[in-house]
């Protein structure tokens, strides 16, 4: 099924557990049909919490649902979302691949929420496909399936796959499908009854500026976009002042009013975050990552990084307890 999805038709989902799956992310998923139906005051839409063997799985946070079923036992739905979160790798098993696959040769549309969409490519059900994942998997992901165009969207609707970023982002791709429809007065009730400001779009960033970035230089904000966009093949920071319009001593004034960091030190600290990433995250040799975030010497690569973290990069493959990446102060 490659032709555009009537997404006012989606009434029915299943929502696919994995191990360690984000709770957040896929009950704020079903909340919003809930509150759909509160607010139409009728049984529009229907869901089914899912797993292979029908016995719940335990989310992330300890927790898990109480009423599961079976792959296999659920009635035809609309769309299955495979609700992803940590450790996606290790929970993604070759039994899960081929029931992945067999709900496309059943035409049925796919989606995923946080992580999921690792499966949907592992799966090869991704390839052709704009899709969303939760941003600290973007990295490694866009490095390992280099022919699936990874975004930093929220969400993304591309014909019959529907994937979803992590949090309460899912409210959003949700309200989308309510939207549809039942019509955007339906869709303020429920940004009303979830005390939300607005229901973000899916095109949006992932990671809006944090609390007051937004008064920053419009200059400032446009340098460090510039050098998110490449980490791989780093610019001279001569170049990125000029890009966007300041001299080099103006951006060093600047990051160092703002992000208390000359412009270098910022750009090298946003590639050796990127190289953390992959490290924890994929596969890659050190030494392919070390070049994927603009280091040509593998020498140079470990030295900045055992500088900035206190470690070479080899220890990052040791087995570790799950811990989010620390997030950069300053400019994002």
């Amino acid at each position: 099924m490659t032709a555009k999805t009537d997404l006012s038709a989606m009434v029915r989902f299943g929502f696919l557990t994995m191990p360690n799956y984000s709770m957040i992310a896929a009950t704020a998923a079903i909340e919003a049909c809930r509150m759909a139906n509160y607010i139409a005051d009728r049984a529009i839409y229907q869901w089914q919490v899912v797993t292979l063997s029908g016995e719940p799985a335990v989310a992330s946070n300890g927790l898990w649902m109480g009423e599961t079923h079976a792959l296999a036992d659920m009635e035809r739905p609309d769309v299955v979302f495979v609700c992803g979160g940590v450790s996606i790798r290790q929970a993604t098993g070759l039994r899960l691949l081929e029931e992945l696959r067999r709900l496309a040769r059943r035409d049925i549309a796919l989606g995923s929420l946080c992580t999921g969409s690792y499966a949907l490519a592992q799966a090869g059900l991704l390839d052709g496909y704009r899709c969303a994942i939760h941003w600290e998997s973007l990295p490694a992901i866009s490095e390992e399936f280099p022919d699936i165009s990874f975004v930093d969207d929220i969400f993304v609707v591309d014909r019959d796959r529907l994937t979803c970023t992590g949090g309460n982002a899912p409210t959003y791709l949700m309200a989308r499908l309510i939207e549809a429809r039942l019509g955007s007065e339906v869709t303020r009730g429920i940004s009303e009854q979830f005390i939300l400001e607005r229901l973000r779009g899916g095109a949006e960033s992932q990671r809006p500026f944090a609390k007051g970035q937004e008064r920053l230089h419009p200059a400032l904000q446009e340098a460090a976009r510039l050098m998110k966009r490449t980490l791989n093949a780093p610019l001279a920071i001569t170049a990125i002042a000029q890009r966007v319009g300041l001299s080099s001593r103006q951006l060093e004034r600047l990051f160092q009013q703002h992000a208390r960091v000359s412009p270098a030190e910022y750009y090298m600290a946003l590639r050796l975050a990127h190289a953390r990433l992959l490290l924890r995250q994929s596969s890659m040799k050190v030494t392919a990552v070390g070049m994927a975030c603009g280091f040509v010497s593998s020498a140079h690569f470990s030295s900045s990084y055992r500088r900035h973290y206190g470690y070479a990069p080899r220890a990052e493959r040791q087995p570790h307890d799950y811990r989010p990446s620390e997030a950069l102060e300053g400019v994002s």
